[in-house]
C-alpha cells in the first residue's frame, strides 16, 4: 500500500487507525516516522514519504514519533492473508526465529536460500530480516523499560542484543532517548503482585466483538492448561527458552496481556503468539464490508461485526486436540485432553490461579502406551500416527507451514477428512479462507438461513465470501446458542 501515493495521503489526512501497521509515514523535515492516525497536525504532502515497515523507516534515518509510537500499532492483516515466502517470513521474525537461530536459520525454515529470502524481504518490505529483527527488539525493550524495573543490563540480553552497547545506541536511534530517559518518561507503574508478571496493552483495529472469540477459547478450555477467571482467559505457554502463564483479558479499545515467564527472553514469541491466538492484526472492515456483500450474511455482520478467528498458541497442540474433537461433543474432547494433560503434560505453577501443566508436547505424546487411549481403534491409530509424524518432523505445522503441502500432508494421515484438516487450516495455519462445509453447526446454520446445505452446493455459494471464508464460519456459527458463541460471564 505504501506505493499508493494518494490513498496514504488520505489515510494520514483523515488520521485513520485502520491503516496503523499497513504503513509508516516518515516526515523528511522533522526526520520521524509516525504512523497514520499520529494526532499532529498532518505535514505538507512535498514532507512526506510512505515505508512499508518500521524498520525501513529506521534504515532511512528517521526516529520513532513519541507523540503516536508508531512501534506500538497492529501488525500488518498483510502477514495473515497471505502464505508466500514474504509474509512467511515476517510469521517467523515475529516469532523471534532471527533472534534464535539468524537469518540462516530462518532461510533454512522456509526452504530459501538466505540471498532469495533477504532480496524478497528488501523489495516489498524496504529492509531485510536482520533490520526486521533489530526493528522488533527495540519494540521489547522499550517495552521492558517502560514496564518493568529491571536493571538495563537484563532488559538488553531479555530483548536479544547481543551487547550493552548495541542495546544503548538502537534505543537512542530509534527513540532518539536514552534507556533511562524512556524509563522516566513512562507512565508510574503499580507493583506486580507475582515476580516477573508484566501487563501490557495489545492494539487491534476496531471494532472486534469478544462474544465468540473469547467464548470459543473458555468453551473448550482444557482444565489444567486452560481457565476463564476473573473476566480472563488464562493459559499455559510452551515457548523457547521456558514456558509462560498468560491472562487476556477483553475491553473497548485493547486487550489487557499478564504475562508470568519463566525466562525473559520469551517476551517477544509470548506476544506474538497471544496476537495470533486472538487474530488481533486482523482487518475487520475489509472483512466484514466484503461478506455484508451477500445479503443473508449482511444482518449477521451487521448486528455483531467485527468477529475474530479464535486461534491457537500452539499449532501441533491444536492438531491433536482437532483429532480428539472428532465426532464428538466439545465436552468429550475437554475429557480426552484433560486425561492427556494429567498424564503426560509438564507441571507448572500458577500463584494467581488455577493451571497446573503445559500442553504434553508431541514427542510425550508419541511415546505413550496406545492402550491406555479411551477412544475407538481408528481414532486411536489416527491419534498415534500424527503425533509419531509430528514428533519425527514428517509433518511439521509452525507459522512459517506452507498452507497447500501441509494440508496435503494431513489429508495424506489416516482418519484425517476434510473437516478435520480445514479445522487445523482454518485455527492452527491461519489461513483465512478456510471454510468448513461438512460441519454440523455449519449446515444447521445454512439450512436456517435458507443457503444451500449440502456440502457442494454450499461451498459454491460460499465462493463469493473468499478470501474470507474462515471469518463467515464465525458468523454462521454465531447463529446457535452454543456456549462458545457468547462471552463468559
Amino acid at each position: 500500500m505504501h506505493t499508493d501515493t494518494e490513498r496514504c495521503l488520505r489515510a494520514v489526512r483523515s488520521k485513520d487507525a485502520r491503516f496503523d501497521g499497513w504503513f509508516f509515514t516518515a516526515v523528511l523535515t522533522t526526520g520521524i516516522y509516525c504512523r497514520p492516525s499520529c494526532p499532529v497536525v498532518p505535514p505538507k504532502p512535498e514532507n512526506m514519504v510512505f515505508h512499508p515497515s518500521a524498520a525501513a523507516c529506521q534504515q532511512a534515518g528517521f526516529r520513532a514519533c513519541k507523540r503516536c509510537r508508531p512501534d506500538t500499532s497492529p501488525g500488518s492483516p498483510e502477514w495473515n492473508q497471505r502464505a508466500d515466502l514474504v509474509a512467511r517470513a515476517m510469521r517467523l521474525i515475529s516469532d523471534g526465529v532471527v533472534d534464535r537461530e539468524g537469518v540462516p536459520g530462518l532461510a533454512g525454515r522456509l526452504g530459501y536460500s538466505t540471498r532469495q529470502v533477504e532480496r524478497q524481504l528488501l523489495a516489498e518490505l524496504g529492509a531485510g530480516p536482520l533490520a526486521l529483527a533489530r526493528a522488533q527488539r527495540a519494540q521489547t525493550a522499550r517495552l521492558l523499560i517502560e514496564t518493568t524495573a529491571l536493571p538495563m543490563a537484563q532488559i538488553a540480553f531479555a530483548a536479544g542484543f547481543a551487547s550493552i552497547r548495541t542495546f544503548n545506541d538502537t534505543v537512542r536511534e530509534v527513540f532518539a532517548l536514552s534507556p533511562s530517559e524512556l524509563r522516566a518518561r513512562a507512565p508510574k507503574r503499580q507493583g506486580a503482585s507475582t515476580p516477573g508478571a508484566l501487563s501490557l496493552r495489545l492494539p487491534f483495529r476496531t471494532p472486534l466483538n469478544p462474544d465468540n472469540l473469547f467464548g470459543h477459547l473458555a468453551a473448550t478450555a482444557v482444565p489444567g492448561v486452560e481457565e476463564w477467571r476473573d473476566g480472563s482467559y488464562r493459559r499455559t505457554l510452551r515457548l523457547p527458552y521456558g514456558h509462560g502463564i498468560v491472562a487476556l483479558t477483553p475491553h473497548p479499545d485493547h486487550i489487557a496481556c499478564r504475562l508470568t515467564l519463566s525466562d525473559l527472553r520469551d517476551l517477544t514469541v509470548a506476544i506474538s503468539r497471544c496476537r495470533r491466538l486472538l487474530d488481533l492484526d486482523a482487518d475487520p472492515v475489509a472483512i466484514d464490508d466484503q461478506l455484508r456483500t451477500d445479503p443473508v450474511l449482511a444482518p449477521l455482520v451487521d448486528k455483531a461485526p467485527g468477529r475474530r478467528v479464535p486461534r491457537t498458541v500452539d499449532e501441533a497442540e491444536f492438531a491433536v486436540r482437532a483429532v480428539l474433537g472428532q465426532q464428538v461433543s466439545t465436552a468429550a474432547a475437554r475429557t480426552h485432553a484433560a486425561r492427556l494433560v494429567t498424564a503426560h503434560g509438564e507441571p507448572v505453577e500458577d500463584p494467581e490461579g488455577g493451571l497446573t501443566r503445559l500442553f504434553p508436547a508431541p514427542e510425550a505424546l508419541a511415546a505413550l502406551d496406545p492402550e491406555t487411549l479411551a477412544m475407538p481403534s481408528t481414532r486411536r491409530t489416527t491419534f498415534t500416527t500424527l503425533v509419531g509424524r509430528l514428533a519425527d518432523g514428517d509433518v511439521h505445522l509452525g507459522v512459517e507451514s506452507d498452507w497447500p503441502r501441509t494440508r496435503a500432508e494431513l489429508l495424506a494421515l489416516p482418519g484425517f477428512g476434510p473437516w478435520t484438516v480445514d479445522v487445523i487450516a482454518m485455527r492452527a495455519l491461519g489461513d483465512p479462507d478456510a471454510f468448513l462445509p461438512t460441519d454440523l453447526g455449519i449446515r444447521r446454520a445454512a439450512r436456517e438461513l435458507g443457503l444451500p446445505s449440502t456440502p457442494a452446493a454450499l461451498t459454491a455459494r460460499a465462493a463469493a465470501w473468499r478470501p474470507w471464508r474462515a471469518y463467515a464460519v464465525q458468523y454462521l456459527w454465531a447463529t446457535d446458542s452454543h456456549p462458545i458463541n457468547f462471552l463468559p460471564v
